[in-house]
């Protein structure tokens, strides 16, 4: 599959995977900046891309970034009619700082099939093992 793109900043690094069978693209930081610890960030990436109908992009985290330093993304749906400019929300979840140089790795991005559904209102919902069984329900 190919996935068009249109740079918008000079500083933006083409989405790539770095090994053979990796399933997201990295994607990058166009400049510096210092998270703090419990800081939010919407994190421009300087790309727009075009992703084909019938498709999604969903940003997900850098394993490293996560597991060693408490880096978590979020919200990280992009539509197949998007057309603006990429976006990484990410949040410190550490108790320290974080400093990001311009080209870091901030995310990976996953573009996956979507199945076009309909909902269909109903009375009863059909039985299952679980039922409403929730949160916790399964032992620990």
């Amino acid at each position: 599959m190919k996935i068009k793109f249109k740079k918008l900043n000079p500083n933006a690094v083409v989405p790539k995977n770095n090994y053979k069978g990796d399933a997201g693209v990295d994607l990058f930081t166009i400049e510096p900046f210092e998270l703090s610890p419990g800081e939010r960030r919407s994190v421009p990436i300087g790309l727009s891309i075009e992703i084909p109908d019938g498709y999604v992009g969903l940003i997900w985290d850098k394993s490293g970034l996560s597991h060693k330093y408490g880096i978590k993304t979020f919200g990280g749906v992009i539509d197949s009619g998007y057309r603006g400019e990429m976006h990484v929300g990410i949040m410190n979840l550490s108790d320290r700082f974080f400093s990001f140089e311009k080209g870091h790795k901030v995310a990976q991005l996953l573009i996956q099939q979507v199945e076009k559904i309909e909902f269909e209102e109903v009375e009863k919902l059909s039985e299952s093992d679980r039922g409403e069984n929730g949160f916790g329900s399964s032992g620990k």
